[in-house]
């Protein structure tokens, strides 16, 4: 699946996605695969998510991507510990034989996305092949490293997104008229499939069409940090040289894109509008979540907005003072960056008006569910900021120009479940 070695050092590589042995659930040996599955482990909503899913099934997949222990590495011990002991169980097992997987996601109201799972060659950022277009925060990072460490495995895949339509499209339509290795659906109503691309025609086939490629990261940012540091911990060539990616052809299946809301913690309603007074245009909007997202939605199109909630009420935020956007934003960026809410939020808000740190996890929380954001800030008498999506479209136009996003700005999905197909380094 490589190319000649000695075209290498000068050739564009360009996308690299190599077949794997995947470690998949024996359905025989777990109540269900929808109940082993799980969102990725940034998207379980703690501590209520959490335990439902350890409640749906003894061998649900957080245990391992949310080990739950007293110390950091009492959690990335036990995490080893539970899947040498899923391996002997034979609760998962590996794939007979090396493959690609095409893995196929569908809702009853019409959405369908389709994309390839591999083991993608992990590349330097200098090479312009994988785009990232927001920052990390180091923490984040060396959790996710220490747990791929204890457990030898890419536990979940990442999400990239790519613009092809070409060769790769067609096999993968090929291969999903044929039987599924798997099919279920989760609780969301998701109907997920999976198929192996064993081949070696088709194989190659894929690997000449994405040679020619550039991918961006839609969700994953954290993992793909993960894997660059991690593989360069190890000589190479190893199979840290490579890392779990779900790979979407957006010109064939568009993604959908949504915000991610904040939750600042220890910070009261009140005191978060009354550091607004003389900033921002306030707004009490007496309406439900749903409608009053429509408001939201409306106030962005003409310029910064956001949501406040967490007292009974909602809060429209918006118009910021031109004075304070201009003390406050940095300038050594494109406007279309500078113009972000995202942008707005943490260079005017967080930093100067609410002088939240926005790496702390003891002050802000990162939530993709608006009414899980909303029900959080007020069962404990903090602040939600709900945020509306940015364009998918601004997204890779900045990340083109190697220009990173504020941490956390967009949400692309469907997001792949975790726990379908795994993949152990050892192998």
């Amino acid at each position: 699946m490589n190319t000649a070695g000695h075209s290498e050092a000068t050739a564009p590589r360009g996308l690299e996605l190599a077949p794997f042995r995947g470690l998949r659930y024996d359905p025989d040996r777990v109540g269900s695969l929808a109940a082993v599955t799980s969102p990725p482990y940034d998207v379980v909503v703690r501590p209520d998510g959490l335990h439902h899913l350890q409640s749906a099934d003894p061998y649900n997949i957080v245990r391992l991507i949310l080990p739950q222990a007293g110390t950091p590495s009492a959690r990335t011990e036990q995490a080893a510990d539970t899947l040498r002991r899923w391996l002997a169980e034979g609760v998962l097992t590996a794939d007979p034989e090396p493959g690609l997987y095409v893995y196929e996601q569908c809702d009853d109201a019409g959405m369908l996305q389709r994309g390839l799972i591999g083991a993608l060659r992990v590349s330097d950022p200098s090479e312009g092949v994988v785009l990232p277009h927001e920052d990390v925060m180091p923490p984040v990072v060396a959790e996710r490293a220490a747990l791929m460490r204890a457990t030898s495995a890419n536990l979940e895949p990442l999400l990239l997104t790519y613009r092809g339509n070409g060769v790769t499209a067609e096999v993968i339509e090929r291969t999903a008229e044929r039987t599924a290795l798997l099919s279920t659906t989760t609780e969301d109503g998701f109907h997920h499939r999976l198929w192996s691309v064993t081949d070696p025609a088709e194989l190659a086939l894929v690997q000449s069409d994405l040679a020619g490629h550039q991918a961006l990261i839609a969700d994953g940012h954290h993992r793909w940090a993960t894997y660059r540091l991690l593989r360069a911990e190890h000589p190479s060539p190893s199979p840290w040289d490579h890392g779990l990616v779900l790979l979407v052809d957006t010109v064939r299946y568009p993604l959908r894109v949504r915000a991610i809301h904040r939750l600042l913690h220890g910070l009261p309603v009140a005191e978060a509008l009354s550091a607004l007074d003389g900033l921002f245009r306030v707004t009490r909007v007496e309406k439900p979540l749903p409608e009053a997202l429509v408001t939201l939605a409306d106030s962005a199109c003409t310029g910064n907005a956001f949501l406040l909630a967490g007292d009974g009420a909602f809060h429209l935020v918006d118009r910021p003072d031109q004075d304070l956007l201009a003390r406050t934003v940095p300038t050594d960026r494109p406007a279309a960056w500078r113009t972000l809410d995202a942008t707005v939020l943490h260079a005017t808000l967080l930093e100067h008006v609410w002088h939240v740190p926005e790496d702390s996890p003891a002050h802000i929380a990162y939530i993709h569910d608006a009414g899980a954001t909303v029900a959080k800030a007020e069962g404990d008498g903090s602040t939600a900021v709900l945020m509306h999506p940015v364009r998918e479209e601004v997204v890779r136009d900045l990340a083109r120009q190697g220009v990173t996003m504020p941490r956390k700005s967009t949400s692309f999905g469907p997001k792949p479940a975790s726990g379908l197909v795994l993949r152990a380094l050892d192998l």
